[in-house]
């Protein structure tokens, strides 16, 4: 009888080895770092295209700068600083919470570089409500804080130019700043608006829940705001110096470069022009404030060569001035994950 050797085990792998595909298909993911360094340098990229698109009203805003009085252009700056410091009162006033004052004023300063490279204030919105989430603030309740600033300051703005209106009625023509036809043409388009948005409002279930959420979030957080008077005190008295502020920027420059024009008056052509292109979907207002503030000015009595000179320094300061500091601010936010 022949005894038969028992076949040899297979081999085993050895404990803690897989088997390796000849290929690695699983997807490479950016990391978090380099999305954040790239977001950083976005800002200065959008700056350097909206600057070469505009470089012939930098460098002809720049001239009249040169042959201006500078004590007077001083006071311009000052007062462009400080609406920073009244944006970041009206902001704080809009939420119950504490948020962190220098943070505040940074995002501030950085909301207004964003402001003049998005549309229609798209661009300070979206870092206002990213800060506000950071801080811990719920979504709805940054939205409704967004929306309560957004709304005190279109107030503190329409009533400034009431008082001054009701205060000096002849320091402005009205009519020149509505060319013929334009209310025929508004006023339609603003009615069909309305019936489409409440029409979509009555139809559309999800968009009903939706909004009637948003405002009850938002009448909520208006009742807690207006309780505590330091709150209350801080959105409204923002609200009416934001305004109030620029304003005085431009008279500044007005008086800076001889314009022939009270500098209330001045005040009440800029809050007309700016309440006028409110609705302009341009970043920042590039383009369509310099037109309207341009007439607004030559309406009020200005020559039309010194007002062009007027606007066109007062952009210089408020705008192109500090986008490139702005702008390094917003990367420096963005990488230090406070927004």
């Amino acid at each position: 009888m022949t005894v038969r050797n028992p076949p040899a085990a297979l081999p085993q792998p050895a404990v803690g080895t897989a088997r390796r595909t000849s290929q690695d298909v699983s997807p490479r993911r950016v990391p978090a770092r380099r999305i954040r360094q790239i977001l950083c340098l976005l800002p200065l990229l959008l700056v350097t295209v909206v600057a070469v698109q505009h470089r012939s009203v930098l460098s002809e805003g720049l001239g009249h700068l040169e042959s201006a009085e500078w004590p007077w252009l001083l006071v311009a700056v000052c007062a462009t600083c400080l609406t920073w410091v009244a944006a970041a009162c009206t902001r704080q006033g809009a939420v119950v919470q504490g948020l962190p004052k220098r943070r505040l004023l940074a995002t501030q300063f950085a909301a207004g570089a964003a402001n003049h490279l998005l549309p229609t204030g798209l661009g300070a919105s979206a870092v206002n409500l990213r800060f506000m989430t950071v801080c811990g603030l719920p979504l709805a309740r940054s939205s409704a804080a967004l929306a309560l600033y957004l709304l005190a300051e279109s107030i503190g703005r329409l009533t400034l130019l009431a008082a001054l209106l009701i205060a000096f009625p002849d320091a402005l023509s009205l009519g020149a700043l509505l060319p013929e036809g334009t209310l025929g043409a508004l006023l339609p388009a603003l009615g069909l608006v309305l019936v489409v948005a409440a029409g979509v409002l009555v139809f559309v279930r999800r968009v009903r829940t939706t909004v009637t959420s948003f405002l009850c979030t938002a009448l909520h957080e208006a009742r807690e705001v207006h309780t505590r008077p330091a709150r209350a005190f801080a959105l409204w008295g923002g609200s009416l110096a934001f305004p109030a502020l620029q304003a005085a920027g431009l008279a500044a420059v007005g008086q800076a470069l001889g314009l022939p024009v009270p500098p209330l008056h001045i005040a009440v052509a800029y809050l007309a022009a700016t309440v006028a292109v409110a609705l302009v979907p341009t970043p920042g207002g590039i383009g369509s404030v310099e037109a309207a503030l341009i007439v607004a000015l030559v309406a009020a009595g200005g020559p039309a060569a010194i007002a062009t000179a007027v606007v066109l320094a007062y952009r210089i300061i408020t705008v192109w001035l500090p986008l490139v500091p702005g702008a390094l601010t917003l990367g420096a936010l963005v990488r230090m994950k406070v927004i």
